[in-house]
């Protein structure tokens, strides 16, 4: 199965970078990104790619664990940027981003330590992804709309492995499907 660790934000939170994206659908060009959904905001910790079913087991131990280890901590939804000459444009994080990397460190060491093979080591930057594009676009627009917004905090809990089920009907615009299969309290969660 096609599996990520990921944090995931609160209802509240997301309604609140729902109504920031519904302003940056209305500005010109808008059309030309791919704008993700509600269902599918997450920072990613660790991308694991397709995992044997054999490994799920043992990755999820050591990604209790790795929650376990790991405090609970502050973060809000912050400013924006993009990837790849605007083939992704994405709402930023604050907070105790040491922690948050923390814990992705941690996440992709459990699905080393499982033999989840996961390719060169990079370092971690907070994102959460709201439009890609298959072309490169001008999204300096929307990233100085983004500068300007930031989420209310609150308090990472629980980490989440996430299952992604990719789009099959070839619709166009169909969005991958998430769905947590695992959650661990964070050591500091209670």
């Amino acid at each position: 199965m096609r599996l990520f660790a990921a944090v995931l934000p609160p209802e509240d939170v997301t309604r609140e970078l729902a109504a920031e994206v519904a302003e940056l659908r209305g500005l010109p060009g808008a059309d030309r990104l791919r704008w993700t959904g509600r269902p599918g905001w997450h920072f990613t910790l660790a991308f694991y790619g397709e995992v044997d079913d054999d490994l799920v087991p043992d990755l999820s131990a050591r990604l209790e664990r790795a929650a376990h280890r790991t405090p609970s901590f502050p973060l809000a939804l912050s400013g924006g940027g993009q990837f790849g000459h605007g083939r992704a444009l994405w709402a930023g994080a604050e907070g105790d981003l040491a922690t948050l990397r923390l814990l992705a460190d941690r996440s992709e060491a459990a699905a080393r330590k499982a033999g989840v093979p996961m390719g060169e080591h990079r370092r971690y930057k907070a994102h959460l992804t709201v439009a890609r594009s298959r072309s490169a676009v001008d999204v300096r627009p929307y990233v100085a709309t983004l500068a300007e917004f930031t989420s209310r905090t609150w308090t990472v809990a629980e980490l989440a492995l996430v299952r992604s089920n990719l789009p099959t009907s070839g619709v166009a615009g169909e969005q991958p499907r998430y769905e947590a299969v695992a959650r661990w309290p964070l050591g500091g969660a209670g």
